[in-house]
């Protein structure tokens, strides 16, 4: 609980709520995991109108701070994964530079002829073989992602279950394939059935969606994903400079 709002102070009271929040669950005072009191415990104990805790309160979730749980209350909510989007990496290796154990739990791996929209992605022709792998991205134990993966299957004839679980970076350069490039296009939404289902989430748990084309060094088009990032849990940072 807050110990003290000054009421006679200029800064909002929400916003000294909000404020005083923040720095304890920014200084560790306040765990990932930890319930915090009621509005109506904020409001009785400091006297003031729930409706301004209220204010607090949802600013602190809409910023990733706080995660409400409908029927249990409001916690605090898991610190988000900065990922810095300045380089070619795997997940697998993304999670270790930030010390986090990744691991993959295989939904469903197949091999089925290419529709003419993910054709034209893999700069095949329709009707060709590909790979389909629908992956559960996990991170300290924590489902994070949710992705499809689409490979032509004669750029990896070898790519069993057992692979498909582990780095397919490490497989494909292991295999001799250079990668060179990739475009990612980002679009925030909502989460579907399935995506709500698999990442612990509500259907109406927003998301961030992200289409990634990858290119060898050739420029031949190697993989086209489809993925679903936990929006509570993720933020995305880039680096640009200005063209002269």
């Amino acid at each position: 609980m807050i110990q003290h709002i000054n009421k006679n102070s200029p800064l909002p009271i929400y916003y000294q709520i909000e404020a005083a929040l923040k720095q304890q669950i920014e200084s560790g005072l306040l765990q990932p995991g930890d319930l915090i009191p009621s509005e109506r415990e904020f409001a009785e104990a400091h006297q003031i109108s729930r409706m301004t805790v209220r204010q607090a309160i949802s600013n602190l979730v809409n910023a990733g701070y706080l995660i409400r749980q409908k029927g249990r209350g409001t916690f605090v909510a898991n610190k988000k994964i900065v990922m810095q989007l300045s380089g070619l990496t795997s997940f697998s290796e993304e999670m270790e530079h930030l010390g986090l154990e990744p691991a993959s739990e295989l939904l469903s791996y197949q091999v089925i002829a290419a529709e003419m929209t993910i054709a034209n992605k893999l700069g095949i022709r329709e009707g060709a073989k590909i790979y389909e792998l629908k992956r559960l991205r996990i991170a300290n134990e924590q489902p994070l992602a949710l992705e499809t993966v689409y490979i032509p299957e004669q750029l990896l004839p070898g790519l069993n279950q057992e692979v498909a679980i582990a780095s397919l970076y490490a497989f494909a350069e292991a295999s001799g394939l250079n990668l060179g490039r990739a475009s990612q296009t980002f679009e925030s939404r909502l989460a579907t059935k399935e995506e709500a289902h698999h990442l612990g989430l509500s259907i109406s748990s927003p998301v961030l969606s992200v289409e990634q084309l990858t290119f060898l060094a050739t420029d031949q088009p190697f993989e086209y994903v489809i993925s679903a990032y936990r929006g509570d849990r993720y933020t995305f940072t880039v680096e640009m400079e200005r063209r002269r």
